[in-house]
C-alpha cells in the first residue's frame, strides 16, 4: 500500500543530481573518479579518523573489517544479539562463531557485562552496535578489549554523526563500518564505509576489496579479494549528502524531540538518550506492554496509512543460530515490545502529531 507516513524516506535536496550529473557527462560512472576519493576524505574529517575506504554496502563492509583482521574458523566474535542480521551473518561468514551478548535495559545497547561473562580462550574479537543511533558504553568496552587483547569492531550502520564523550562513533575500534543505504541519515543509495586509525589495516582493507590486486604489478593479484568498491556515482551522491549532514541530524534531533513532547502522556517508554552521548535518532523507537499490542497498534496504525517497523528480532532466536538454547532476557523483550516509529528527517511537526493522535486514539479504542 502507498502510505501517508512512510517509516523513512531519504533527503535529495543538496547537490545530489549535479555531482551524478558531471558523473554521466564526464563518463566516470564505475569505481574510478574523483568524487570516490573526495567522499572517503570528507568522511574521515567529518567523525576525525585517519583512513577511510569506501565499498559497495554496509554488509560488505563489516565481512571486510573481519577479514581484515583476519578474523576466520576457529575464531569466536561476540556481538549483541539484539541487532541487524549482518552483524551476525558476517561473521559466520568468515568461518567464525558469534557468541551473542545481551543488552542494556535503558540505551538497548551491549551488555559489557555480559560481553566479559562470554569471553573465552578462542575469543578473537568484540563487534559492537551503536543501534538505533545510540552509542554503546565505550569506556567500559574499549577497556574490555584492551585486558583480553581483543580486536574491538565498530558496527555504526546505523549511528552516523552519534558521538559518546564527545567522540564520534567509529573511531574508537581498530576498525569501523557504516552503511548508507537508502534509509540511513546520509545515503548513497547502496554503499558503505570502512574506517580506522591503523594504516596497516587500511591498507589491508584496500587491498582485499580490489581483488587482491598488488600494487607492484599490473593485473597481478597477490591474494583472494573481494570487488567491493563503491561507484563514482554512488560517492557523488555521498559527498552531496555529506554536505547537508548537519543539516540533516539536526533534524533528526528535532523530530525526536517533537516526539517526545507529543508522545509524553501515552502508554509508550521511547528510546532515549543515557550518558554524555549525542543520540542521533537513526530511528526513533518505542517499547509498548505486550508483544501482541505491538503487533495491534501497528495494525492500526497502517490502517490509517502510517508505516512502522518492529524492532530488530534477537538473532540468537533465529533458526540458524538457536540451535543452542540461551536466554538474552533484555533482547528479547527490546525484540518483542518495540516499534521504530517514521524518522526521516522532512518529518513535519503536524505528521508527528497525526501519528501521536493515531496512537492515543488506539489506546481509547
Amino acid at each position: 500500500m502507498a502510505y501517508k507516513i512512510p517509516v523513512y524516506q531519504p533527503s535529495l535536496d543538496g547537490n545530489e543530481k549535479k555531482y551524478v550529473n558531471d558523473c554521466l557527462d564526464t563518463s566516470w560512472i564505475s569505481s574510478r573518479g574523483e568524487f570516490i576519493s573526495k567522499f572517503e576524505n570528507e568522511f574521515s574529517k567529518f567523525i576525525g579518523v585517519k583512513h577511510a575506504t569506501a565499498v559497495s554496502n554496509g554488509t560488505v563492509a563489516l565481512h571486510l573489517a573481519l577479514v581484515t583482521l583476519g578474523i576466520g574458523p576457529g575464531d569466536e566474535v561476540i556481538v549483541p544479539s539484539f541487532t541487524y542480521i549482518a552483524s551476525v551473518s558476517t561473521i559466520s561468514i568468515t568461518g567464525a562463531t558469534p557468541v551473542f551478548a545481551d543488552s542494556l535495559e535503558d540505551t538497548w545497547q551491549v551488555d559489557p557485562k555480559d560481553v566479559k561473562r562470554k569471553i573465552t580462550p578462542k575469543t578473537k574479537a568484540l563487534m559492537v552496535v551503536h543501534l538505533y543511533g545510540h552509542p554503546c558504553e565505550m569506556d567500559e568496552l574499549v577497556k574490555i578489549a584492551k585486558e583480553h587483547n581483543l580486536f574491538l569492531i565498530e558496527d555504526s550502520a546505523e549511528a552516523f554523526g552519534s558521538t559518546y564523550k564527545d567522540k564520534h562513533v567509529g573511531t574508537f575500534g581498530d576498525i569501523s563500518t557504516f552503511s548508507f543505504y537508502g534509509n540511513k541519515t546520509i545515503t548513497t543509495g547502496e554503499g558503505g564505509m570502512v574506517v580506522t586509525n591503523d594504516e596497516t589495516l587500511y591498507d589491508r582493507a584496500y587491498h582485499l576489496k580490489m581483488h587482491g590486486l598488488a600494487k607492484y604489478r599490473e593485473y597481478w593479484h597477490d591474494t583472494i579479494g573481494f570487488n567491493y568498491r563503491m561507484t563514482n556515482i554512488c560517492a557523488a551522491i555521498g559527498l552531496a549528502q555529506l554536505e547537508k549532514a548537519k543539516e540533516k541530524i539536526a533534524k533528526k534531533r528535532q523530530v525526536a524531540n517533537w516526539y517526545n513532547e507529543a508522545l509524553k502522556d501515552l502508554p509508550v517508554k521511547p528510546h532515549g538518550e543515557f550518558g554524555k552521548v549525542f543520540h542521533s535518532y537513526w530511528m526513533y523507537s518505542i517499547l509498548v506492554g505486550t508483544p501482541q499490542i505491538r503487533e495491534d497498534i501497528r495494525a492500526f496504525m497502517k490502517n490509517e496509512g502510517i508505516e512502522t517497523r518492529p524492532t530488530f528480532f534477537p538473532a540468537h532466536t533465529m533458526p540458524m543460530f538457536s540451535q543452542k538454547f540461551q536466554k538474552l532476557p533484555v533482547a528479547e523483550y527490546l525484540g518483542w515490545h518495540g516499534i521504530n516509529l517514521p524518522s526521516f528527517p522532512d518529518l513535519k511537526k503536524d505528521q508527528i502529531q497525526f501519528i501521536a493522535d493515531t496512537i492515543s486514539n488506539f489506546f481509547k479504542k
